[in-house]
């Protein structure tokens, strides 16, 4: 009876080349003076010699299979060599480079790994087809953005795995992977704000600002748009829907940091925060409906942003470090307290202490709280403890708004704040623990 396995082996292996060869003739690179040495056929010839080449492995034929792999690998080497030599020749071993990968993709799935066979070459032909995007993005990324990734890869793939995982100090509470964690978690929505104000822009209006801000520092948005109505009373709707924007984006930002570190109880958020969330976006919604009619420049361009929340420094560094840094160290405070407060004062004192630190760092509640509900029976609590921060987050940012803000902008904004505060106090009654 016929190997079907080894056939398919062989099959993926002889359609990994041609994918690619399709792609090279499909863009032209395998024609015209510039021409490179493969087209669709010899690509699909060169992956069936890797898939060979994985066969001879199998069947323990090790220097076969070198020699089979070798002289598919050779062919592009030579032609990259010979194609250089030609007068006028661009220089660009793009094609090259992608045989040769054939050849090792074949041999992927000769060996039986076809699944990763596949999957690598459909990456492979994306890259190659989407040139002219890649190179577009490349040119508008500056050099604080190259930085800001390549020391995010750094603090990921280098320092995470070497720190220790712990537990250390009084009540076990010092955990230094799971610390560094919580600063990569905060560096990458940080860079995520900061891509998406870019591609979005500070003109296009105080509520997609405030919205985009709010992924940053919510409490930075109330406290700089309070301000700001002040100087521009006229701008009092759009930068109320920018402050209920912001409140309203904290929201799935907590849930995005608890699904990451504790999907249960990012699970049992979802009643908690849930009314909140809906309230915030029905308000949205309703504003921008309005806002057609009442925009105070609906006849010309608004103004443009003058200044965007920057309280993690944004606009300087796209991964906020200093800020993650803060952060971590806060946490790292809140984890030694609640740990206290757990141990001498049960689950009213832990709900207790949300209060106060939801007027103060909601954030570093949000994350004490992942590993408050470690335990199972105390995801509930610490569910419920996240709501009554957010209740008191909004209560002192409700405070903020009718103490600085000026008269216009006070009223729709302590309006907005009024009915997140509602949510707030439905979803605790959702989810209050028994």
């Amino acid at each position: 009876m016929p190997d079907l396995s080894l056939a398919f082996d062989l099959l993926v292996a002889a359609l990994v080349g041609l994918a690619v060869g399709v792609e090279r003739e499909w863009s032209g690179h395998s024609a015209g003076p510039d021409g490179r040495f493969a087209g669709a056929r010899t690509f699909a010839l060169l992956g069936t010699i890797g898939g060979f080449a994985g066969w001879f492995v199998r069947l323990d034929y090790p220097v076969l299979a070198a020699v089979v792999a070798g002289g598919g690998v050779l062919l592009p080497i030579v032609a990259y060599w010979a194609t250089m030599r030609r007068p006028g020749t661009t220089t660009d071993g793009t094609t090259e480079v992608a045989a040769v990968l054939v050849v090792a993709l074949g041999l992927t799935a000769g060996l039986g790994f076809r699944t990763p066979a596949a999957a690598a070459v459909a990456i492979m032909v994306v890259l190659l087809a989407e040139k002219s995007w890649l190179q577009q993005t490349v040119q508008r990324i500056d050099a604080s953005e190259m930085r800001a990734a390549l020391l995010f890869a750094v603090l990921a793939l280098v320092v995470l795995p070497i720190l220790p995982a712990g537990a250390f100090g009084p009540y076990d509470a010092f955990r230094p992977r799971q610390l560094w964690t919580v600063v990569l978690v905060f560096s990458a929505l940080n860079f995520v704000g900061y891509i998406t104000r870019r591609l979005i822009g500070e003109t296009r209006g105080l509520g997609v600002t405030g919205l985009v801000g709010g992924f940053v520092s919510s409490t930075a948005v109330t406290l700089n748009f309070t301000r700001r109505s002040r100087q521009e009373p006229q701008l009092a709707l759009p930068l109320a829907l920018g402050v209920v924007a912001a409140c309203t984006v904290l929201i799935p930002r907590l849930l995005v940091v608890t699904a990451m570190l504790r999907p249960t109880l990012s699970v049992a958020l979802l009643p908690v925060l849930g009314p909140v969330l809906l309230a915030g976006v029905l308000l949205i919604g309703l504003a921008l409906w309005r806002e057609r009619d009442t925009r105070p420049h609906a006849s010309g361009t608004p103004p443009a942003v003058t200044e965007a929340p920057t309280a993690n420094g944004l606009g300087k560094n796209p991964l906020g470090l200093a800020s993650s840094l803060q952060m971590a160290v806060a946490f790292q405070v809140v984890l030694f307290v609640l740990a206290w407060v757990e141990a001498n004062a049960g689950q009213r004192g832990v709900l207790a202490s949300a209060t106060v630190l939801g007027l103060t760092d909601m954030d570093a509640l949000t994350l004490s709280m992942t590993r408050f509900a470690a335990d199972a029976t105390q995801t509930r609590t610490a569910a419920a403890a996240i709501g009554v921060g957010v209740m008191a987050n909004t209560a002192l940012k409700l405070a903020l708004i009718l103490t600085i803000g000026a008269p216009r902008f006070r009223l729709r904004a302590a309006a907005g704040l009024g009915a997140l505060a509602a949510g707030s106090a439905v979803g605790l009654l959702i989810g209050w623990p028994s």
